[in-house]
């Protein structure tokens, strides 16, 4: 005994020896009803879901648990041999039906191993290819369904703890058959009334004349229900009857005894109630339980197994503690299932005056003379209640049952019940396969354990038998090889079996068993001297009842009806049997129903394939709600266009009132790409001009009809559709004007204008054409059309002149047709301005058509062209200069006089799109014609004159070409034996301007020499390649590093999961039905939910911030955290989508999954044992089911939102969308709590980031959530508002940092971030926001002073600061500053505080900064100038330094660049500020070369290592200082530039 026994039984003896404790007479220790503490000592010993006991040794094949017997012959090819044989013999002995059904229910009082284990394990039986019954066509793939049963968890993981199978009931004979094997179940089926037991009698619909039966199962308490193999359906359970046994609705014979003994119960309560009516309820049901366990245990015990074996049990001993009494696995397994040779094909039913029924069509086949066994099995109410159990149990006594042999009726071998998939088994197939699942070994063993001889020889087993039908042992001993050592024990123990009844094996194990089971009940009722629950005298009283007794007393049969001993039939016994029942006689009985199969998946697929279809449909309203709020957004646009084209017309009407020029407002359509715009034409007729001015203001395009040939026609071209709205201008050598207007009526006026501004200038005009919308869009002459025949045009310019063959062109494969076509093309003044990205009305643009125009015809031909630019791809600077000189030597006489060299000048700045005082073009031509020499001459300026102003610039002028890009098409570079004008032109103007110009100059020329290393640069394209990953990775460790931590993490998250599915739980249910799809799945529902969670982090803007000013900041880059933000989204995304896939796969194999399976599987999922999941019940009527559907179309609707395109043009749908993520972890939780297949494990990943997350949005929310008042605004240029927000109390931020907004008049829920263009020393907080979308407009308009009027300014919400890469630029004493467009924002920020510091004396890091400010001109951004002017004020200590690009110009130098840098130079040094933007800041003409620019810093700070660069503006120009950085940082021997950027 164990320690805890001991205590146990100390205890139970000091209860009982207590003083003081209830009266021993009054307290009563009734038997259990789960067997438990029946023993003291060993309190399991015997109890319900305990291990059964092992009396042999265990042969599992692998000694743990892997069943035994692998190399033995197949079960049911033993079966066909060893049991098959003519059934209609009679019992030797005249056993009756009655005892063999006796002993089923006897059975089931002490023994219930038959559930499958959980998760099931399946060890189906091979069935014989061409087997008479399972396989009749003779496929050979047929198998015969069986799940290993119930195991104890804690067993088969070692040779020493092998796998144990389970007993459900407890092994004593207490009542488990009457009451159920739980107190719980017991309780289910009292009335609590008098003791009774809930009958149907007590149904409020009963009637005096309905039948005592138990109460119908409404409370549907969990029998077995296989479905009925004769309808080969599930049925519902509430059809049974409510009894003790769990399996006691097997058939109708099992049932009758069932109702026999809940009969007996009230019988015995009514009686106990008489006799001491001042019992309570309690008392008399547990006196009448302790009645009807005693008087079954008597009978059992002293009637029916005397019957059963031919002989008695020794007499009884006494209570042993020391007995175990739990049913051994080889009685389980073989010995009990003895008396399947006993039953019959079928049962009569009698009644009293020997009249056997025939069957009605109440139980399904009529006018049969029995009850078919096979085709009764789960349907026992059928033939109940139709005529009681008296009959059944009068037919059980008067019939025989089969013979004591080996030969097993077909309703058991071959027709027993089985699962849906497979409607019939042979159960001795299984009873031998059952015994190898249970470990069993061979026959020998077996016997030799009991102490009988073993067996050497096979007639040795039966000799009887043996000499009756030798063939049997013959056929049994070639399927065995001839080895008895490998004999199953239950074919064997059958075979032995002689007319008395058992042989010995089985005899021997059967007494071992009941012995056992007697000796070891504490609570048996001859016990009672121990217990005290019996008299002596009640104890003889029941050793005096037979079941005879029992069944008088129950039941309306009397004594003279009856056997005189139930069990046998003898002569003089009423009413013998019309004959013993044949299976073969079909006059006696029906045909078992034939085997069925069943597809699981059936009623599945429509629900499945539209379940997936659906789902995936979801994304197309998902695209179109998404489409709408994009048209939504569309139509807004083009309603503000349409007021705009009204106030245009207004505005038009107003200006040309007193003009002659005819003004039409239409929607120019510019091809299916670019889309429409508002548009105004100006016709001047004294020009014949078309001009045509984006909203009303802007010239975008000038078609001049004066130069049109004799001949030449203009056409116009109107659509036939219904709205009747579009009209093409198309004119010779122009691409086609196509317009658009919103009424016939306007587009009839401007075809009436039209047509009079041609008649009134003389030029032609076809008849109108009438086509389709759909054809004009087709068939017109684009702009993109006529840019592939300019890229063509120059291609082959550069070719002719540069002996130059363009990539994408191939002369050898042009067409005479396109060559043709190619000479005759001739550009227009406008084309050949945006060849030069220039205004076509700008004075150097006129100069230049006219000189290129030699034939003064208003176009340039190719050949004209051609011999233009071969001046300047080949030409010498003097050739150059004297082009320029003649281009405005406008009266052609050799010289320029002052007036035309103004005029030049002037056409240069005007290029710049600047508006320069005249007294200062006056200094610049002043001081530039004193340097020279040439200032006192009157007549004027010749072209050696024009040299000398420019023999400064020879090598400029050497270099410089025009600048021509179309398209693809760029004009090729020139490349001498020197630095290219580039670059020294670009290192000429860095190191020439700044406020100090002789301390510039002399730094730059003593920089210190400083000796190098040299090192070999890697040779090949690998080790280039090499050494470029390597300088990479040295640039990005930082963000590497947390990419491929977090990745690995995720994966790791991924493979734990699947590794414990794929190997730690490899035998699971799940596993084995899904295969490793379901290791897929739970690994990616694992990484999924870590990723998810992880997007709360990266949102936590207030830690980030917090975190950045700490040293963390030099570990985590913290300014990646909205591009982790992606990263993390499109791992989630990946993930997710793993996890739909594969549980698309998965569902489809559960759902082709049995019942039984799935309940064990998914045990937080009911449903009835009648009902079927289909798919469509796991999908939509589970929680796990329904959330999932929810979260992937909720997944879908935000990563469709969360696109560039939807954010770019419904800002508000992505921000409503995104703002869902509370729902979508709501889901997710609930997604899990299903549990459908494992236990939540969400929360294991939520709680930290959330608890995090919600801290953060607590913080934000206290600050975002004020009214915070707006001081000032302002309506800027350029479509930028200016916001000056009054500082809230302690709110402090850095310079570079930035800030969200919401607007209480404008959608106050909706937050946009914007920068922080106010320095922190300032007193209030400025904001410069760019309207571009329909929130930034929103704001622009509510700002408007002419919509504030006198009302005050609406408030805002401030949610911030929060922190950037910009922020950081005082960490490095070189820092470069690089803005473009609206992305200076943060800049403007910076450089104030730069110079509040300077001025204020403060020190810090940052030694140098260069802002270097991209834009098309400053003059969209006067804002930015008026800081720029206020910085240079302020910066005493000369720390930043500014450089303006002018972005009107390309990169490369051309004469119109060189001839501005002149200009500029000059302007600089006569009043040190810059001709362009009156600032000291260096202004550059063209977009910078970053690469360079970066060559001359590190030049120019050569002791520095680290250079820190920061870019804002739109992407390309981020990209391409990304690039120049890394081309810095590909040089192993420089410094490193460090790059920050954010693009707007």
């Amino acid at each position: 005994m164990t320690v805890w026994e001991w205590i146990s039984v100390a205890l139970c003896c000091c209860c009982v020896c207590l003083p003081g404790t209830v009266k021993a007479e009054e307290e009563i220790e009734y038997s259990p009803f789960d067997g438990w503490y029946n023993n003291f000592a060993h309190p399991d010993w015997g109890a319900a879901e305990t291990n059964l006991l092992r009396l042999l040794p265990h042969a599992y094949g692998d000694g743990v648990y892997a069943p035994s017997g692998a190399n033995r012959p197949n079960p049911i090819e033993i079966s066909e041999i060893a049991f098959r044989g003519p059934t209609g013999l009679g019992s030797y002995r005249n056993r009756t039906a009655l005892l063999v059904f006796f002993g089923q229910q006897m059975v089931e009082e002490i023994l219930d191993a038959q559930r499958p284990g959980c998760p099931p394990e399946y060890f189906n039986i091979k069935v014989p290819k061409g087997h008479h019954q399972y396989d009749p066509l003779g496929k050979g793939d047929r198998e015969l369904p069986l799940l290993r049963t119930r195991h104890d968890q804690r067993t088969g993981f070692s040779p020493n703890v092998p796998r144990e199978q389970i007993n459900e009931v407890s092994a004593f004979f207490d009542g488990s058959l009457m009451y159920g094997p739980s107190k719980t179940w017991s309780d289910a089926l009292r009335s609590f009334k008098n003791g009774l037991l809930l009958s149907i009698r007590d149904s409020d619909n009963a009637t005096d004349s309905t039948m005592d039966f138990p109460a119908i199962n409404d409370i549907r308490l969990p029998f077995a229900n296989p479905p009925p193999p004769r309808e080969h359906k599930l049925k519902p359970i509430s059809r049974f009857f409510r009894i003790g046994n769990p399996r006691g609705n097997e058939n109708p014979f099992l049932l009758t005894f069932g109702i026999l003994w809940y009969r007996y119960h009230n019988y015995q309560a009514r009686r106990l109630k008489q006799m001491n009516s001042s019992w309570s309820d309690e008392k008399l049901f547990n006196e009448a339980r302790k009645w009807t366990i005693a008087v079954h245990q008597k009978i059992v015990y002293y009637d029916w197994l005397p019957s059963w074996l031919g002989e008695p049990l020794a007499n009884y001993t006494g209570y042993d503690p020391n007995v175990h009494p739990q049913i051994a696995v080889v009685f389980q397994s073989a010995a009990m299932r003895f008396g399947h040779t006993l039953v019959p094909p079928g049962v009569y039913r009698r009644d009293a005056n020997c009249n056997f029924k025939n069957t009605t069509s109440k139980t399904h086949f009529a006018n049969q003379k029995a009850l078919r066994t096979c085709n009764t099995f789960w349907n026992p109410q059928e033939a109940i209640r139709e005529s009681d159990i008296d009959e059944i149990l009068m037919g059980m006594m008067s019939q025989i049952a089969e013979r004591e042999d080996n030969i097993i009726t077909p309703d058991l071998r071959g027709n027993v019940f089985g699962p849906l998939e497979f409607s019939r088994r042979d159960l001795m197939a299984v009873n031998i396969q059952r015994g190898r699942d249970h470990g069993l070994p061979d026959y020998n063993t077996a016997r030799e354990f009991f102490g009988l001889p073993r067996i050497t020889k096979w007639k040795d087993i039966n000799p009887d038998l043996y000499n009756k039908t030798p063939d049997i042992f013959e056929d049994l001993a070639k399927l065995y090889n001839n080895s008895l050592d490998d004999v199953d024990i239950w074919p064997a123990g059958i075979l032995e079996t002689t007319e008395k009844g058992p042989g010995p094996l089985f005899r021997t194990i059967i007494m071992n068993q009941f012995t056992r089971i007697r000796s070891g009940d504490r609570f048996w009722f001859e016990n009672y001297k121990q217990t005290k629950l019996f008299t002596e005298e009640e104890v003889e009283e029941i050793r005096s009842i037979t079941l005879r007794d029992v069944i008088m007393q129950v039941t309306k049969i009397k004594s003279e009806h009856m056997n005189k001993d139930v069990f046998f039939h003898r002569s003089g016994d009423p009413c013998p049997q019309p004959a013993q029942l044949n299976h073969s006689n079909r006059s006696q009985l029906e045909d078992c129903t034939p085997v069925q199969t069943f597809d699981y998946f059936s009623d599945s697929e429509v629900s499945y394939s539209l379940s997936i279809l659906c789902l995936l449909a979801t994304i197309f309203p998902i695209v179109g709600v998404l489409w709408y709020l994009v048209r939504l957004h569309q139509d807004s646009v083009k309603t503000e266009q349409a007021a705009l084209r009204k106030a245009s017309k207004r505005r038009s009407a107003l200006l040309t009132k007193n003009s002659k020029n005819i003004t039409i407002q239409a929607i120019e359509w510019i091809d299916e790409k670019e889309g429409e715009r508002n548009v105004t034409l100006e016709l001047n007729q004294e020009k014949r001009l078309i001009v045509v001015k984006e909203n009303g203001t802007n010239p975008v395009r000038t078609i001049d009809l004066s130069h049109l040939r004799q001949g030449d026609e203009i056409e116009l071209v109107l659509s036939a559709d219904v709205n009747m709205r579009m009209m093409v201008i198309r004119i010779p050598k122009e691409y086609d004007l196509v317009l658009v207007f919103e009424q016939p009526n306007e587009r009839e006026e401007c075809s009436t204008k039209v047509k009079t501004f041609l008649a009134s200038g003389g030029i032609p005009l076809k008849s109108p054409h009438v086509t389709s919308e759909k054809i004009i869009r087709k068939t017109a002459r684009t702009k993109a059309k006529r840019q592939k025949e300019l890229e063509t045009f120059f291609s082959e310019i550069f070719a002719h002149a540069l002996k130059y063959e363009h990539q994408t062109t191939s002369r050898a494969s042009t067409s005479f047709r396109e060559a043709s076509d190619l000479v005759n093309c001739e550009l227009t003044k406008t084309e050949f301005a945006d060849v030069l990205s220039l205004r076509s009305d700008s004075l150097f643009v006129t100069n230049m058509f006219n000189l290129i125009d030699s034939n003064d015809n208003g176009y340039i031909s190719f050949r004209e062209f051609l011999d233009f630019f071969v001046i300047f791809s080949k030409g010498s600077a003097q050739d150059k200069a004297k082009l320029l000189f003649d281009m405005y030597d406008l009266q052609k006489d050799g010289k320029l006089s002052k007036e035309e060299f103004k005029t030049m000048l002037r056409s240069m700045v005007d290029l710049a799109n600047e508006k320069i005082e005249e007294s200062q073009i006056d200094d610049l031509i002043t001081k530039l014609l004193t340097k020279t020499g040439i200032s006192s001459k009157e007549t004027g300026i010749t072209f050696e004159d024009f040299q000398k102003l420019m023999q400064d610039y020879q090598e400029e002028l050497n270099y410089a070409s025009l600048n021509i890009q179309i398209g693809d098409v760029k004009a090729p570079e020139f490349k001498g034996r020197r630095e290219n004008a580039t670059f020294k032109a670009r290192k000429t103007i860095f190191r020439a301007y700044g406020r100090d110009k002789s301390d510039r100059s002399k730094r730059l020329s003593n920089i210190p020499s400083i000796k190098t290393i040299e090192q070999s640069s890697p040779v090949g394209p690998t080790a280039q390649a090499m050494a470029n990953f390597v300088k990479y990775v040295e640039n990005y460790k930082r963000q590497i590093f947390w990419l491929v931590l977090y990745t690995l993490v995720v994966f790791g998250i991924f493979i734990e999961r699947a590794y414990y599915y794929s190997v730690e739980r490899e035998h699971g249910g799940l596993r084995r039905i899904a295969g490793y799809g379901v290791t897929v799945t739970r690994g990616a529902a694992s990484a999924m939910m870590f990723t998810y969670t992880s997007l709360l982090v990266t949102m936590c803007r207030n830690l980030i911030t917090f975190l950045r000013e700490t040293f963390f900041h030099r570990f985590v880059p913290f300014d990646d955290a909205i591009s982790f933000h992606k990263y993390i989204a499109f791992q989630a995304l990946l993930f997710t989508l793993i996890h739909i896939i594969g549980h698309c796969i998965n569902f489809y194999h559960i759902s082709t999954q049995t019942a039984d399976d799935l309940a064990c599987l998914f045990r937080n999922f009911f449903h009835p044992t009648d009902a079927l999941p289909k798919f469509h019940r796991w999908c939509w009527e589970t929680i796990t089911g329904l959330t999932g559907v929810a979260l992937t179309i909720h997944m879908f609707v935000i990563y469709v939102f969360g696109i560039q395109y939807a954010r770019r043009h419904t800002y508000k749908g992505f921000w409503m969308t995104h703002n869902t993520y509370p729902v979508f972890f709501v889901l997710m939780i609930l997604h899990g709590a299903g549990r459908l297949v494992q236990p939540p494990l969400f929360y294991y990943f939520f709680l930290g980031p959330a608890i995090l997350f919600v801290i953060d949005q607590l913080i934000s929310v206290s600050r975002k959530k004020i009214e915070i008042a707006v001081v000032s605004a302002e309506i800027l240029p350029s479509d930028v508002t200016y916001l000056e927000i009054r500082k809230p109390a302690n709110f402090e931020y850095k310079s570079g940092q930035w800030v969200r907004i919401a607007c209480l008049a404008h959608s106050k829920d909706e937050y946009h971030p914007f920068t922080l263009t106010s320095a922190p020393h300032e007193e209030n907080i400025g904001l410069h926001i760019r309207a571009v979308g329909p929130w930034t407009i929103g704001i622009r308009r509510l700002y408007d002073p002419r919509v504030v009027l006198e009302h005050a300014l609406p408030k805002v919400f401030l949610d911030g600061p929060y922190g950037e890469g910009h922020q950081d630029w005082g960490k490095y004493e070189v820092s470069i500053l690089v803005g473009g467009g609206i992305g200076v924002t943060p800049f403007a920020s910076i450089i104030k505080d730069i110079a509040h510091k300077s001025q204020s004396g403060l020190k810090f890091v940052c030694k140098k900064v260069y802002f270097i400010w991209v834009t098309r001109t400053q003059r969209h951004f006067e804002w930015m100038t008026d800081i720029i002017r206020e910085v240079e004020d302020k910066d005493s200590r000369g720390i930043v330094s500014v450089h303006i690009f002018i972005t009107q110009f390309k990169e490369k130098f051309d004469i119109r660049t060189t001839m501005l840098y002149i200009c500029e130079r000059y302007f600089q040094k006569i009043s040190d500020r810059s001709l362009f933007t009156g600032l000291q800041s260096v202004t550059h003409f063209g977009r910078p070369d970053f690469k360079h620019f970066f060559d001359v810093i590190r030049a120019e700070h050569s002791s520095t290592n680290v250079f820190g660069v920061f870019s804002c503006g739109p992407p390309p120009m981020t990209s391409n200082v990304e690039k120049a950085c890394a081309g810095q940082n590909k040089d192993e021997t420089g410094a490193l530039f460090v790059h920050h950027y954010e693009n707007f």
